[in-house]
């Protein structure tokens, strides 16, 4: 029988071995580059001081401070419409004309018993004085002075009565020529030319005032108590601006001034109705809009905020997550101030230079660990 040499036996199992090692170096590399590629990238921003004023938002509806319907005073067909529907109009600019020839004619008419009365009262003036003379010779009887007074008496009460109807007639004339009682805008006529119109047929068209405008908004008893306490520590309610938003975005570009308060407060929601006024020369600010109002109290100071896409909540209330030095990710309870822009203030829960995350947040939970990659701050 042959045997084979021992050395060949060594070897073999020299090259076993050595793929052995092989084969656990690759089985050791394969293991760690899946987990190192699992480790989720999260974009943070940092909590950081900004100067703030403490302000609050609320919704409110503007309202022009004059609103005049135009309804007819007396009847007729109406003539004329002088105005184009939604123009500025002045006031004392005309508007509407109704029918005129019967209204004249009872002036002339009027005018006419006005001047009758005026002339049996001079006669009656003249009689008067005529037997006021004769009786102090005896020529005609204290009983006709006595008739002459009465019919003097009733000569002039007659005219007062006819220079009341001719005033009258003459009110109800310029009734027929409606003019504008105040500035502002017109809206579109409900009735046209040609129409029978007396004060059963309701509003003929519609003003508001533009400039100022007023912005009606709710808030809390809370709310107004605060504002109260921080006016009394600056000492005077000049500190205060309001300011508003417009539907499309953009920030109205003249503030406004609280100028009343309610004194009675809404029993169902507890709160007050505000309102502020605001100069309004461009007609930004139409009546029945909608806008949100901010009003801010008191000095500006330094407050920590973050970006309200860090925001995250639950049952349990408000809460961000925060990645540590040790880059793993942290859930913290946050207590919330207002809003400012895109970013809201946060009076408890983080400190200054704290990461929190803004972007990839569903990918990660507290103590897993993460990339953390700073948010890149756009240019204004």
């Amino acid at each position: 029988m042959l045997r084979r040499p021992p050395g060949g036996r060594i070897v073999a199992a020299v090259i076993i071995f050595a793929a052995a090692l092989c084969g656990c170096g690759r089985s050791q590399n394969a293991d760690q580059a899946p987990a190192a590629a699992s480790v989720p990238a999260v974009t943070v921003a940092a909590a950081a001081l900004k100067s703030v004023t403490p302000a609050g938002t609320f919704v409110g509806r503007v309202q022009a401070v004059n609103t005049v319907n135009l309804v007819s005073r007396v009847e007729g067909f109406l003539q004329q419409r002088t105005f184009t529907e939604g123009q500025e109009v002045k006031t004392g600019d005309p508007l509407f004309v109704i029918e005129q020839d019967t209204y004249q004619a009872a002036v002339d008419q009027a005018h006419a018993s006005l001047t009758s009365a005026q002339a049996t009262e001079r006669n009656a003036a003249l009689a008067l004085q005529r037997s006021q003379e004769l009786v102090k010779t005896s020529a005609t009887p204290q009983a006709t002075v006595d008739q002459n007074i009465a019919n003097q008496a009733t000569a002039a009460a007659a005219v007062r009565s006819a220079e009341a109807a001719f005033e009258q007639a003459n009110i109800n004339f310029a009734f027929t020529n409606i003019k504008a009682p105040i500035d502002g805008r017109i809206g579109m006529a409900n009735v046209s030319v040609g129409n029978f119109v007396n004060q059963a047929t309701g509003t003929l068209a519609t003003i508001v005032s533009q400039d100022p405008i007023y912005v009606l908004f709710p808030a809390t008893t809370a709310q107004v108590l605060d504002y109260r306490q921080q006016t009394a520590k600056t000492g005077a309610s000049s500190s205060v601006v309001v300011s508003a938003i417009l539907p499309n975005g953009q920030k109205y570009p003249h503030p406004g001034l609280v100028d009343f308060l309610d004194i009675q407060a809404n029993q169902a929601t507890d709160t007050l109705t505000v309102r502020a006024v605001f100069p309004n020369p461009d007609s930004w600010l139409v009546a029945g809009q909608v806008v949100n109002v901010t009003v801010a109290v008191g000095e500006p100071t330094q407050t920590l905020v973050i970006p309200q896409a860090a925001l995250q909540v639950d049952q349990s209330g408000s809460y961000v997550l925060v990645v540590g030095a040790d880059k793993r990710v942290e859930q913290r309870r946050v207590k919330l101030g207002p809003v400012q822009g895109a970013d809201i203030t946060v009076s408890d829960g983080l400190k200054p230079g704290e990461l929190v995350i803004v972007e990839g947040i569903q990918k990660v939970r507290p103590g897993e660990a993460v990339t953390p990659t700073p948010v890149v701050q756009s240019t204004p």
